[in-house]
């Protein structure tokens, strides 16, 4: 059984299953239920948060979950984006995860086959951890280092550490330094908690790790973000 279109209104933009001949690639599957799963979107930034971003393709807005390694990535509203797409069919919902390489989506789908983890939790786990520490997380069975990742219990980091361990692909130690930024916001340290709260930190932490970070005198978003990210780690 097909599933129906399913729109989902966001900001006067819906989550749909687009019609034919909208400027997507796809990749469908020879299975029982028949679904067609969308592999690729390219199209035009309409807004882009931390976790999320629309992206206008032929007239369509798809409402797409990030991680923050794919939402440092990111230009500016109104540029064009490429994103890989992991389509997650539940029940009689649709959701969309994007990612900006090929290795984030192969470690996204490697933590969404380990139990206890969904979509959601796995994109944490991208979010609060960059690769290369995570691969010494993992390689290591550095628990500590996984709980400190919201979501992320005793139990779930332990079998992280298990699972992921053989399963790493390989060139996932790379260089993430070099990330792309934007101007900062009016109100920046808002904008920064806002995204801390969304990722599952309690505000008190979050409010601490922004301050100490905005005291560097950087004044990039995706940078600051990634130093508050860096202290909530500590």
């Amino acid at each position: 059984m097909r599933i129906r279109p399913v729109v989902r209104r966001r900001l006067g933009l819906s989550r749909v299953v687009p019609a034919a001949g909208a400027n997507i690639d796809r990749e469908t599957e020879d299975r029982e239920d028949g679904y067609s799963m969308i592999a690729l979107l390219k199209g035009k930034i309409v807004e882009k948060q931390p976790d999320r971003v629309v992206i206008d393709v032929c007239g369509v807005g798809y409402d797409v979950h990030i991680p923050l390694s794919t939402f440092y990535g990111l230009g500016e509203p109104g540029g064009d984006v490429t994103l890989r797409i992991h389509t997650h069919v539940r029940a009689e919902a649709l959701s969309l995860f994007g990612f900006g390489s090929r290795l984030e989506q192969q470690v996204f789908e490697q933590l969404i086959g380990i139990a206890g983890i969904g979509p959601r939790l796995a994109l944490s786990v991208l979010s609060g951890i960059e690769m290369p520490e995570l691969v010494r997380a993992v390689r290591q069975s550095d628990v500590g280092r996984l709980t400190g990742i919201p979501g992320v219990g005793k139990k779930t980091a332990e079998r992280i550490g298990l699972e992921l361990r053989d399963r790493l692909p390989a060139g996932l130690e790379v260089d993430l330094d070099d990330a792309t930024g934007g101007d900062g916001a009016v109100d920046m340290r808002g904008d920064l908690l806002s995204a801390l709260v969304n990722l599952g930190y309690h505000q008190s932490l979050a409010e601490r790790a922004v301050d100490s970070a905005l005291g560097s005198g950087e004044d990039v978003f995706e940078r600051v973000l990634r130093k508050a990210l860096k202290e909530l780690a500590r």
